[in-house]
């Protein structure tokens, strides 16, 4: 009686509810309503999203109206139109309205709204024109905004044919098997079979009519082809760059497996041979894969890269794996072996390490086959530690391996392991989860929650010591994390305690942090303010007993993109201006015409389809490559305006930059205009490409010191084997830019570049995770630079040693940079030499020609640089490198020495152009600024650039707001990148999915970024494909079923929604190696984390480990949507973010929308599928998309309400059911558990969307 009572009075309350509102009786509607702050009532006054979609006779959406969600607290309607055969051919942009109608129709939504945002537009949607057949496939499609509408032809069309017959090669594969050490081991051999040998071929092409053949073409007339075969399977993606195709086969063994893929310039080789496929060609240039008998992925090399293997258990789950450089004794452990993972028998990892054996593939696979006792191969927890290194392993050593093992990494579930640092019942007021099941009454119901299913701590090994870091996670009630205590490596910690509203937003945030455990320590105290939708308004900071400092105050436009930023208690107001398309155009527009900037300090414009300057300064040396108006999203010109000196005006006429592009949308110029010459040819940066892609050549200018006039610094010629640069000549001789002295470059066994000798380079040598270790440059006394890293990846420390000299001797200086939880330490000792200042030299010679010094004036030696040190001989020089130097903030940094929050304008990449704050005598001042060329290398000559003395401060953060080494090259994280030669050192681990082993944001840094060294990432649009991507109108490649799409700086809620913002709310204490990442209700926009400079510097993956045999990392994402718009797929607004989990894994959401969570009123899930679908009932088998074992697997992720309702259930005809349920889609469900140990709700959701993709044809009632 009580369960219906409540019921009763649930409904009564709701329809109250529903009577305060306006919604249109006569209509068919669905209501929903979340609210944001805890009620239990209905209460028309509490924060809330509401939201009401109107449905028409056919039970379609034709309205749908986000109710009071604008930050004025008005509509948002979205029209849903139909054409005369019911498709969706126009997709209305979400119009802002004047007022709000409580939810009722809108017979005629106000324009007024639409143009006040968007701009004046003949069309304020995007169109398709679809093909009339069944297939409805799309010919044309258009954007918003009058350069794209469909009759300007500025268009992305597809043309769908069949292959001709000689248009496109067949590669078969032939496998041979043999059985060794009782495995069988099988070796693809791709050839092109002779005439008459194939049936599906005919001279070594396929047969006329037997591949389906689809040509897309961008707005820019840019074309790319993809042949697809009956099997769905990717044969050949074709470009052409105007002279010759660009062809890249994807090849497949008899089983439907991908063995090989062969990229352009392999083709080519392999049609000069005459069909040959020589062993050379396969092991330089093309990705190979071998499998077992079992289909599971064994062995893998990608060019340039030795062999990489894999070992399963039973439950195939990878345990062991190992690279090229583990072969041998040219590792951290100096020994041959393998890096190998535990898992707990709901296969989540449980520690990891180093397994040192010499026995090859098979035998370890027989090994692990012929278990006899354990042979499910699980760790169990223990009571009775493993010892190791003074660190207690609460495991048991039951699981393969069992001896030979460097523990590296421990992880921790359900209880806390007993080394665990005392807590108090309550963090901020909230009440913790502990492992001991705790009684709830939970809206009525009673229930129990404890931390069973939930991560409790990580320990992490140090790589080159026997130091640990462990950390240890604190949940509230619910389940979130809002507290974290980390104990790193030298005896000191950081302790974080967040308090979460009801949403799961941070209100406040307290970090307290120490080096050591003897140091006084440091307190951070943050507080966050929202608006009524839950948009972020003012971010607070607090800095131990100084005063509480506005960072951030945020004003939203009504489709809630962040239109205006008050940093530092409006030090600077900066205003963000965007167009129809939502992508950023103007960072203060309307302060670029203004002499003084009106008191703005920089004032940046971007242009896509609109071109001001010179086409090309020169057509003689730089042929066919001119700046055009572009209108698939590239950018055609870029002009800033910026602030050198305060109280001084910079020229009224803008810096600019225009870029060209070739027709693979590569970036082949960027011309630099200067205001008073804009042909003097001035910081330009000019690219040819070889095939597949690298750069060949490079040519460059500057002025250079003791000039006025531009010169050329460098002509550049790259010499390749395979895609590994082995060597590069300056022809220009000029020793501004790169020295370019032809010195052979060698690499290691994992493609990792082990010197430069053009910089003085002569050694860098790499730990296990390909991260550099050591770097020695030649006569630089003290031997160069130390790396020292965690076993996932994270940076710990960092030393150089060089020489400096006073006035009467020189010293050799070593300095020590800790970088602790996002907090940055530097010390330095001197040896040799006598008295004297340290004043004449910050770097030797040689560290200067390592290092493009021309660029930068260096930290604390004269001229005076603004805002740090006080003139030679002050009495603060010395106090400055001996403790704690600075920490981010977000909107840049903290220097504590000067008590100083620095702030910073970045651009549309997140490099920082300029940096200021307030100086002792509260007045605004420049602290550093910086132009870059095109790839990111610093212009030279600008007088106004610092660099940090000995290799640290914050102003060693720059290009992507990422730190500046000493060598010259940037860290990004994963791979160190080199700017002034547009490549990275280290092997791409993703270029299974890039196809880009070495180059940087492929080869187009003003459209795509890689902040992290890994992937390439989108600049400015929302969660469009971008057209150069893979998978895009220009590159449609397929990677299995994921889309990889990860545009990291368009961050919204909205239709182009871009919120530019230096890591708004990522500072969590644990310096932004973990971003405070919110679960937003429908209107809220995403916290921005695009352009902080300290985002990915938390852990890395060991990639290609377990679990993830591709290199293409787990799949995670936040869902941010107002609306179900397909065609501009905002409700899968993708991040690229590093995440401190029981993982620790890079995570990329794929770029789809996908299965949605329901609710049920009953948990008879059967009953209710066949009352939706009732002629079914006898014909199919019931599923859930996302399995019902969920449940018990991770308890109170997904609700037994929406785990049975109709949404997640899926009917499998009972006669295949055994085969593609049971055989296929558990297979890949299982998989995923074994994977993904801690998933979000939404990862569940992405999993059962890929597998709805894969199988919803074959579902009865089908999923499309």
């Amino acid at each position: 009686m009580k369960k219906y009572l409540h019921s009763l009075m649930m409904l009564l309350s709701v329809a109250t509810f529903l009577q305060a509102q306006n919604l249109t009786k006569t209509e068919n509607y669905v209501y929903s309503r979340t609210y944001l702050e805890p009620v239990t009532v209905s209460n028309s006054e509490a924060k809330q999203a509401q939201t009401v979609t109107y449905i028409d006779g056919l039970g379609r959406a034709k309205q749908s109206i986000s109710i009071k969600a604008t930050p004025a607290g008005k509509d948002i309607v979205k029209p849903i139109e139909y054409d005369g055969y019911g498709r969706q051919t126009i997709n209305m942009l979400p119009l802002p309205q004047q007022g709000t109608n409580n939810g009722g129709i809108y017979s005629t939504p106000d324009m007024t709204g639409a143009m006040s945002v968007y701009g004046n537009a003949s069309n304020y949607y995007a169109e398709k024109k679809l093909e009339y057949s069944p297939l409805n496939r799309v010919l044309e499609a258009s954007s918003p905004g009058d350069p794209w509408k469909m009759e300007t032809g500025k268009t992305v069309k597809y043309t769908y044919q069949t292959n001709g017959d000689t248009e496109v090669k067949r590669f078969v594969v032939s496998t041979a098997w043999t059985t060794v050490s009782n495995i069988a081991v099988g070796i693809p051999a791709p050839s092109i079979p002779a005439s008459g040998t194939d049936p599906s071929s005919t001279g070594g092409y396929y047969l006329k009519g037997t591949l389906y053949k689809t040509i897309i073409t961008d707005e820019d007339g840019n074309t790319a082809t993809k042949f697809i075969n009956g099997k769905g399977q990717t044969i050949l993606v074709r470009k052409n760059d105007g002279t010759q195709n660009i062809d890249t086969y994807y090849v497949y063994d008899e089983y439907g497996q991908q063995t090989f893929v062969i990229p352009p310039s392999a083709v080519k080789l392999i049609e000069a041979a005459g069909g040959t496929i020589s062993s050379s060609v396969l092991n330089d240039l093309c990705y190979q894969y071998r499998y077992d008998n079992q289909n599971r992925m064994v062995e893998k090399k990608f060019p340039g890269r030795d062999w990489e293997f894999m070992v399963y258990d039973k439950q195939d789950r990878i345990v062991l794996i190992q690279d090229g450089n583990l072969r041998t004794l040219n590792n951290n452990f100096g020994a041959k072996g393998w890096i190998f993972t535990k898992y707990d028998n709901f296969g989540r990892t449980v520690y990891t390490g180093f397994f040192a054996n010499t026995a090859t593939r098979p035998v370890m696979q027989n090994s692990l086959n012929s278990m006899a006792s354990n042979a499910g191969n699980n760790e169990e927890s223990s009571t009775t530690p493993i010892v190791q290194d003074g660190m207690n392993v609460y495991y048991t050593k039951k699981a393969f391996p069992t001896g030979s093992m460097t523990i590296l990494s421990v992880n921790y579930y359900d209880e806390y392991p007993q080394d665990t640092p005392s807590k108090t019942g309550l963090i901020l007021g909230q009440e913790l989860l502990t492992s001991v099941s705790i009684p709830l009454t939970i809206n009525g119901v009673m229930t129990t929650r404890s931390t069973k299913g939930l991560p409790t701590a990580s320990y992490i090994r140090n790589i080159s010591d026997t130091n640990w870091t462990r950390d240890y996670f604190w949940y509230d009630r619910s389940g979130r994390e809002i507290g974290t205590h980390s104990i790193n490596h030298l005896g000191g910690y950081t302790i974080t305690e967040t308090e979460l509203d009801f949403t799961g937003a941070p209100k406040q945030i307290t970090t307290t942090h120490k080096r050591k455990s003897s140091d006084i320590g440091i307190k951070v105290k943050e507080r966050f303010e929202y608006d009524s939708a839950n948009r972020l308004v003012k971010h607070w900071h607090k800095v131990d007993d100084r005063a509480e400092q506005l960072l951030t105050e945020n004003t939203y436009n009504e489709l809630s993109q962040l239109i205006n930023k008050k940093v530092g208690n409006n030090l600077q107001s900066i205003d963000y201006t965007y167009n129809i398309r939502g992508w950023l155009t103007d960072i203060n527009k309307s302060d670029m015409s203004a002499p003084n900037l009106n008191g703005k300090l920089f004032s940046y414009r971007i242009k896509y389809n609109q071109k001001d300057g010179t086409t090309n300064p020169d057509q003689v040396l730089f042929p066919g490559k001119d700046v055009k108006s572009k209108y698939n999203g590239n950018i055609t010109e870029v002009d800033w305006r910026a602030v050198e000196s305060i109280g001084a005006n910079p020229p009224l006429e803008p810096k600019r930059y225009g870029y060209a592009y070739d027709a693979l949308n590569r970036l082949t110029a960027g011309y630099y205009q200067n205001p008073n010459n804009p042909w003097s040819k001035e910081h330009t940066e000019v690219m040819d490409y070889d095939i597949n892609g690298n750069i060949s050549n490079m040519y460059r200018t500057s002025v250079v010191e003791n000039s006025t006039t531009a010169t050329v610094i460098d002509r550049l010629a790259y010499g390749y084997a395979g895609n590994k640069v082995i060597n590069i000549n300056d022809l220009s001789t000029n020793p501004s830019g790169y020295e370019g002295g032809g010195n052979t470059i060698t690499y290691d066994a994992n493609g990792n570049m082990e010197n430069l000798l053009d910089k003085r380079i002569t050694s860098i040598k790499y730990n296990f995770l390909n991260l550099p270790e050591r770097i020695e440059i030649s006569n630089l006394q003290g031997g160069g630079i130390g790396f020292k890293y965690t076993a996932d990846g994270t940076k710990l420390q960092k030393t150089n040693s060089i020489m400096e000299c006073g006035i009467k001797d020189c010293y050799t200086v070593s300095t020590v940079s800790d970088y602790l939880d996002g907090f940055q330490y530097v010390s330095s000792t001197t040896t040799g030499g006598g008295s004297g200042s340290i004043e004449s030299l910050a770097v030797s010679r040689e560290m200067s020609r390592a290092m493009e010094m021309q660029a930068y004036t260096i930290g604390g030696i004269g001229p005076i640089e603004p805002g740090i040190d006080p003139p030679i001989g002050g009495g603060e020089f010395v106090l400055k490198d001996a403790d704690l130097s600075f920490f981010p903030t977000s909107e840049g940094y903290y220097d504590y020495k000067k008590d100083q929050y620095i702030y910073q304008y970045k651009d549309l990449y997140g490099n920082v152009r300029v940096s200021f704050g307030r100086n002792s005598a509260d007045v605004l001042e420049i602290v550093d600024a910086n132009d870059y060329y095109p790839f990111g290398m610093n212009h030279l000559k600008t007088g106004n650039a610092f660099y940090g003395k000995r290799g640290s401060g914050y102003k060693n953060y720059k290009f992507l707001g990422k730190e500046l080494q000493e060598t010259g090259f940037y860290d990004l994280g994963a791979r160190f990148y080199m700017p002034e030669l547009g490549i990275f050192a280290q092997h791409d681990p993703l270029s299974a999915a890039t196809l880009d082993p070495y180059g940087y944001a492929y080869n187009n840094p003003m459209f795509f970024s890689d902040p992290t060294g890994l992937y390439g990432a989108q600049i400015n649009k929302k969660g469009e494909l971008p057209a150069t991507s893979p998978g895009g109108a220009d590159n449609p490649l397929d990677v299995g079923e994921v889309v990889i799409n990860a545009p990291i700086r368009a961050m919204a809620s909205n239709p182009g929604s871009v919120l530019p913002s230096n890591c708004q709310l990522c500072y969590s204490g644990r310096g932004m190696q973990v971003n405070i990442t919110l679960s937003p209700p429908r209107v809220k926009p995403l916290p921005p984390n695009w352009n902080c400079g300290h985002c990915n510097d938390g852990p890395i993956m060991y990639v290609g480990g377990a679990g993830d045999p591709w290199g293409i990392w787990e799949l995670l994402g936040i869902i941010a949507s107002t609306s179900e718009e397909p065609s501009l797929k905002l409700a899968a607004l993708p991040l690229l973010m590093v995440t401190k989990n029981s993982d620790d894994a890079l995570k990329l959401l794929a770029a789809e929308k996908g299965a949605i969570f329901g609710s049920s009123t009953s948990n008879n899930y059967k009953a209710n599928f066949f009352k939706a679908n009732p002629k079914l009932k006898g014909t199919v088998v019931v599923h859930h998309a996302v399995e019902q074992q969920v449940l018990k697997r991770y308890p109170g992720i997904v609700t037994e309400s929406e785990m049975h309702s109709l949404d997640n259930l899926r009917g499998i005809p009972k006669t295949i059911n055994s085969d593609v349920h049971l055989s296929q889609i558990r297979k890949i469900w299982n998989k995923f558990y074994k994977e993904t140990p801690n998933p979000t709700k939404q990862d569940l959701l992405d999993q059962a969307t890929l597998v709805d993709k894969k199988f919803g044809s074959q579902f009865t009632p089908k999923v499309e």
